[in-house]
């Protein structure tokens, strides 16, 4: 799915025109990425987590020659799905969680 097909799914879902909801979901991405940017979190409850990850500078090889290089630090962008996203991808949402199986020591 692209950004024009989403737009058109979250227009029929929430009864809104194309152009409303393209504007609303510029705006989402655009808060995210700026509240992120300043190093805070945003957390959609049951959906996820969107933040950014510190990576530390390192070295590194060249694949081709094996020379040594040095990677400088940076960010990345991180996403952690919620429970409630990851059950729904599992299609587990209202099923008990499995049992574990304790084994009991003879004395």
């Amino acid at each position: 799915m692209n950004k024009s097909e989403l737009i058109t799914q979250i227009s029929t879902a929430a009864k809104l025109t194309k152009v409303q909801a393209e504007k609303a979901l510029d705006a989402t991405i655009d808060s995210i990425i700026k509240i992120t940017k300043e190093g805070q979190k945003v957390t959609l409850v049951g959906f996820g987590t969107f933040s950014i990850s510190n990576r530390a500078a390192r070295e590194g090889r060249n694949p081709q020659t094996g020379a040594k290089i040095k990677i400088p630090a940076s960010k990345s962008p991180k996403f952690t799905a919620g429970k409630a996203y990851k059950e729904a991808v599992n299609g587990t949402k209202g099923k008990p969680a499995p049992k574990k199986v304790v084994e009991k020591s003879k004395k």
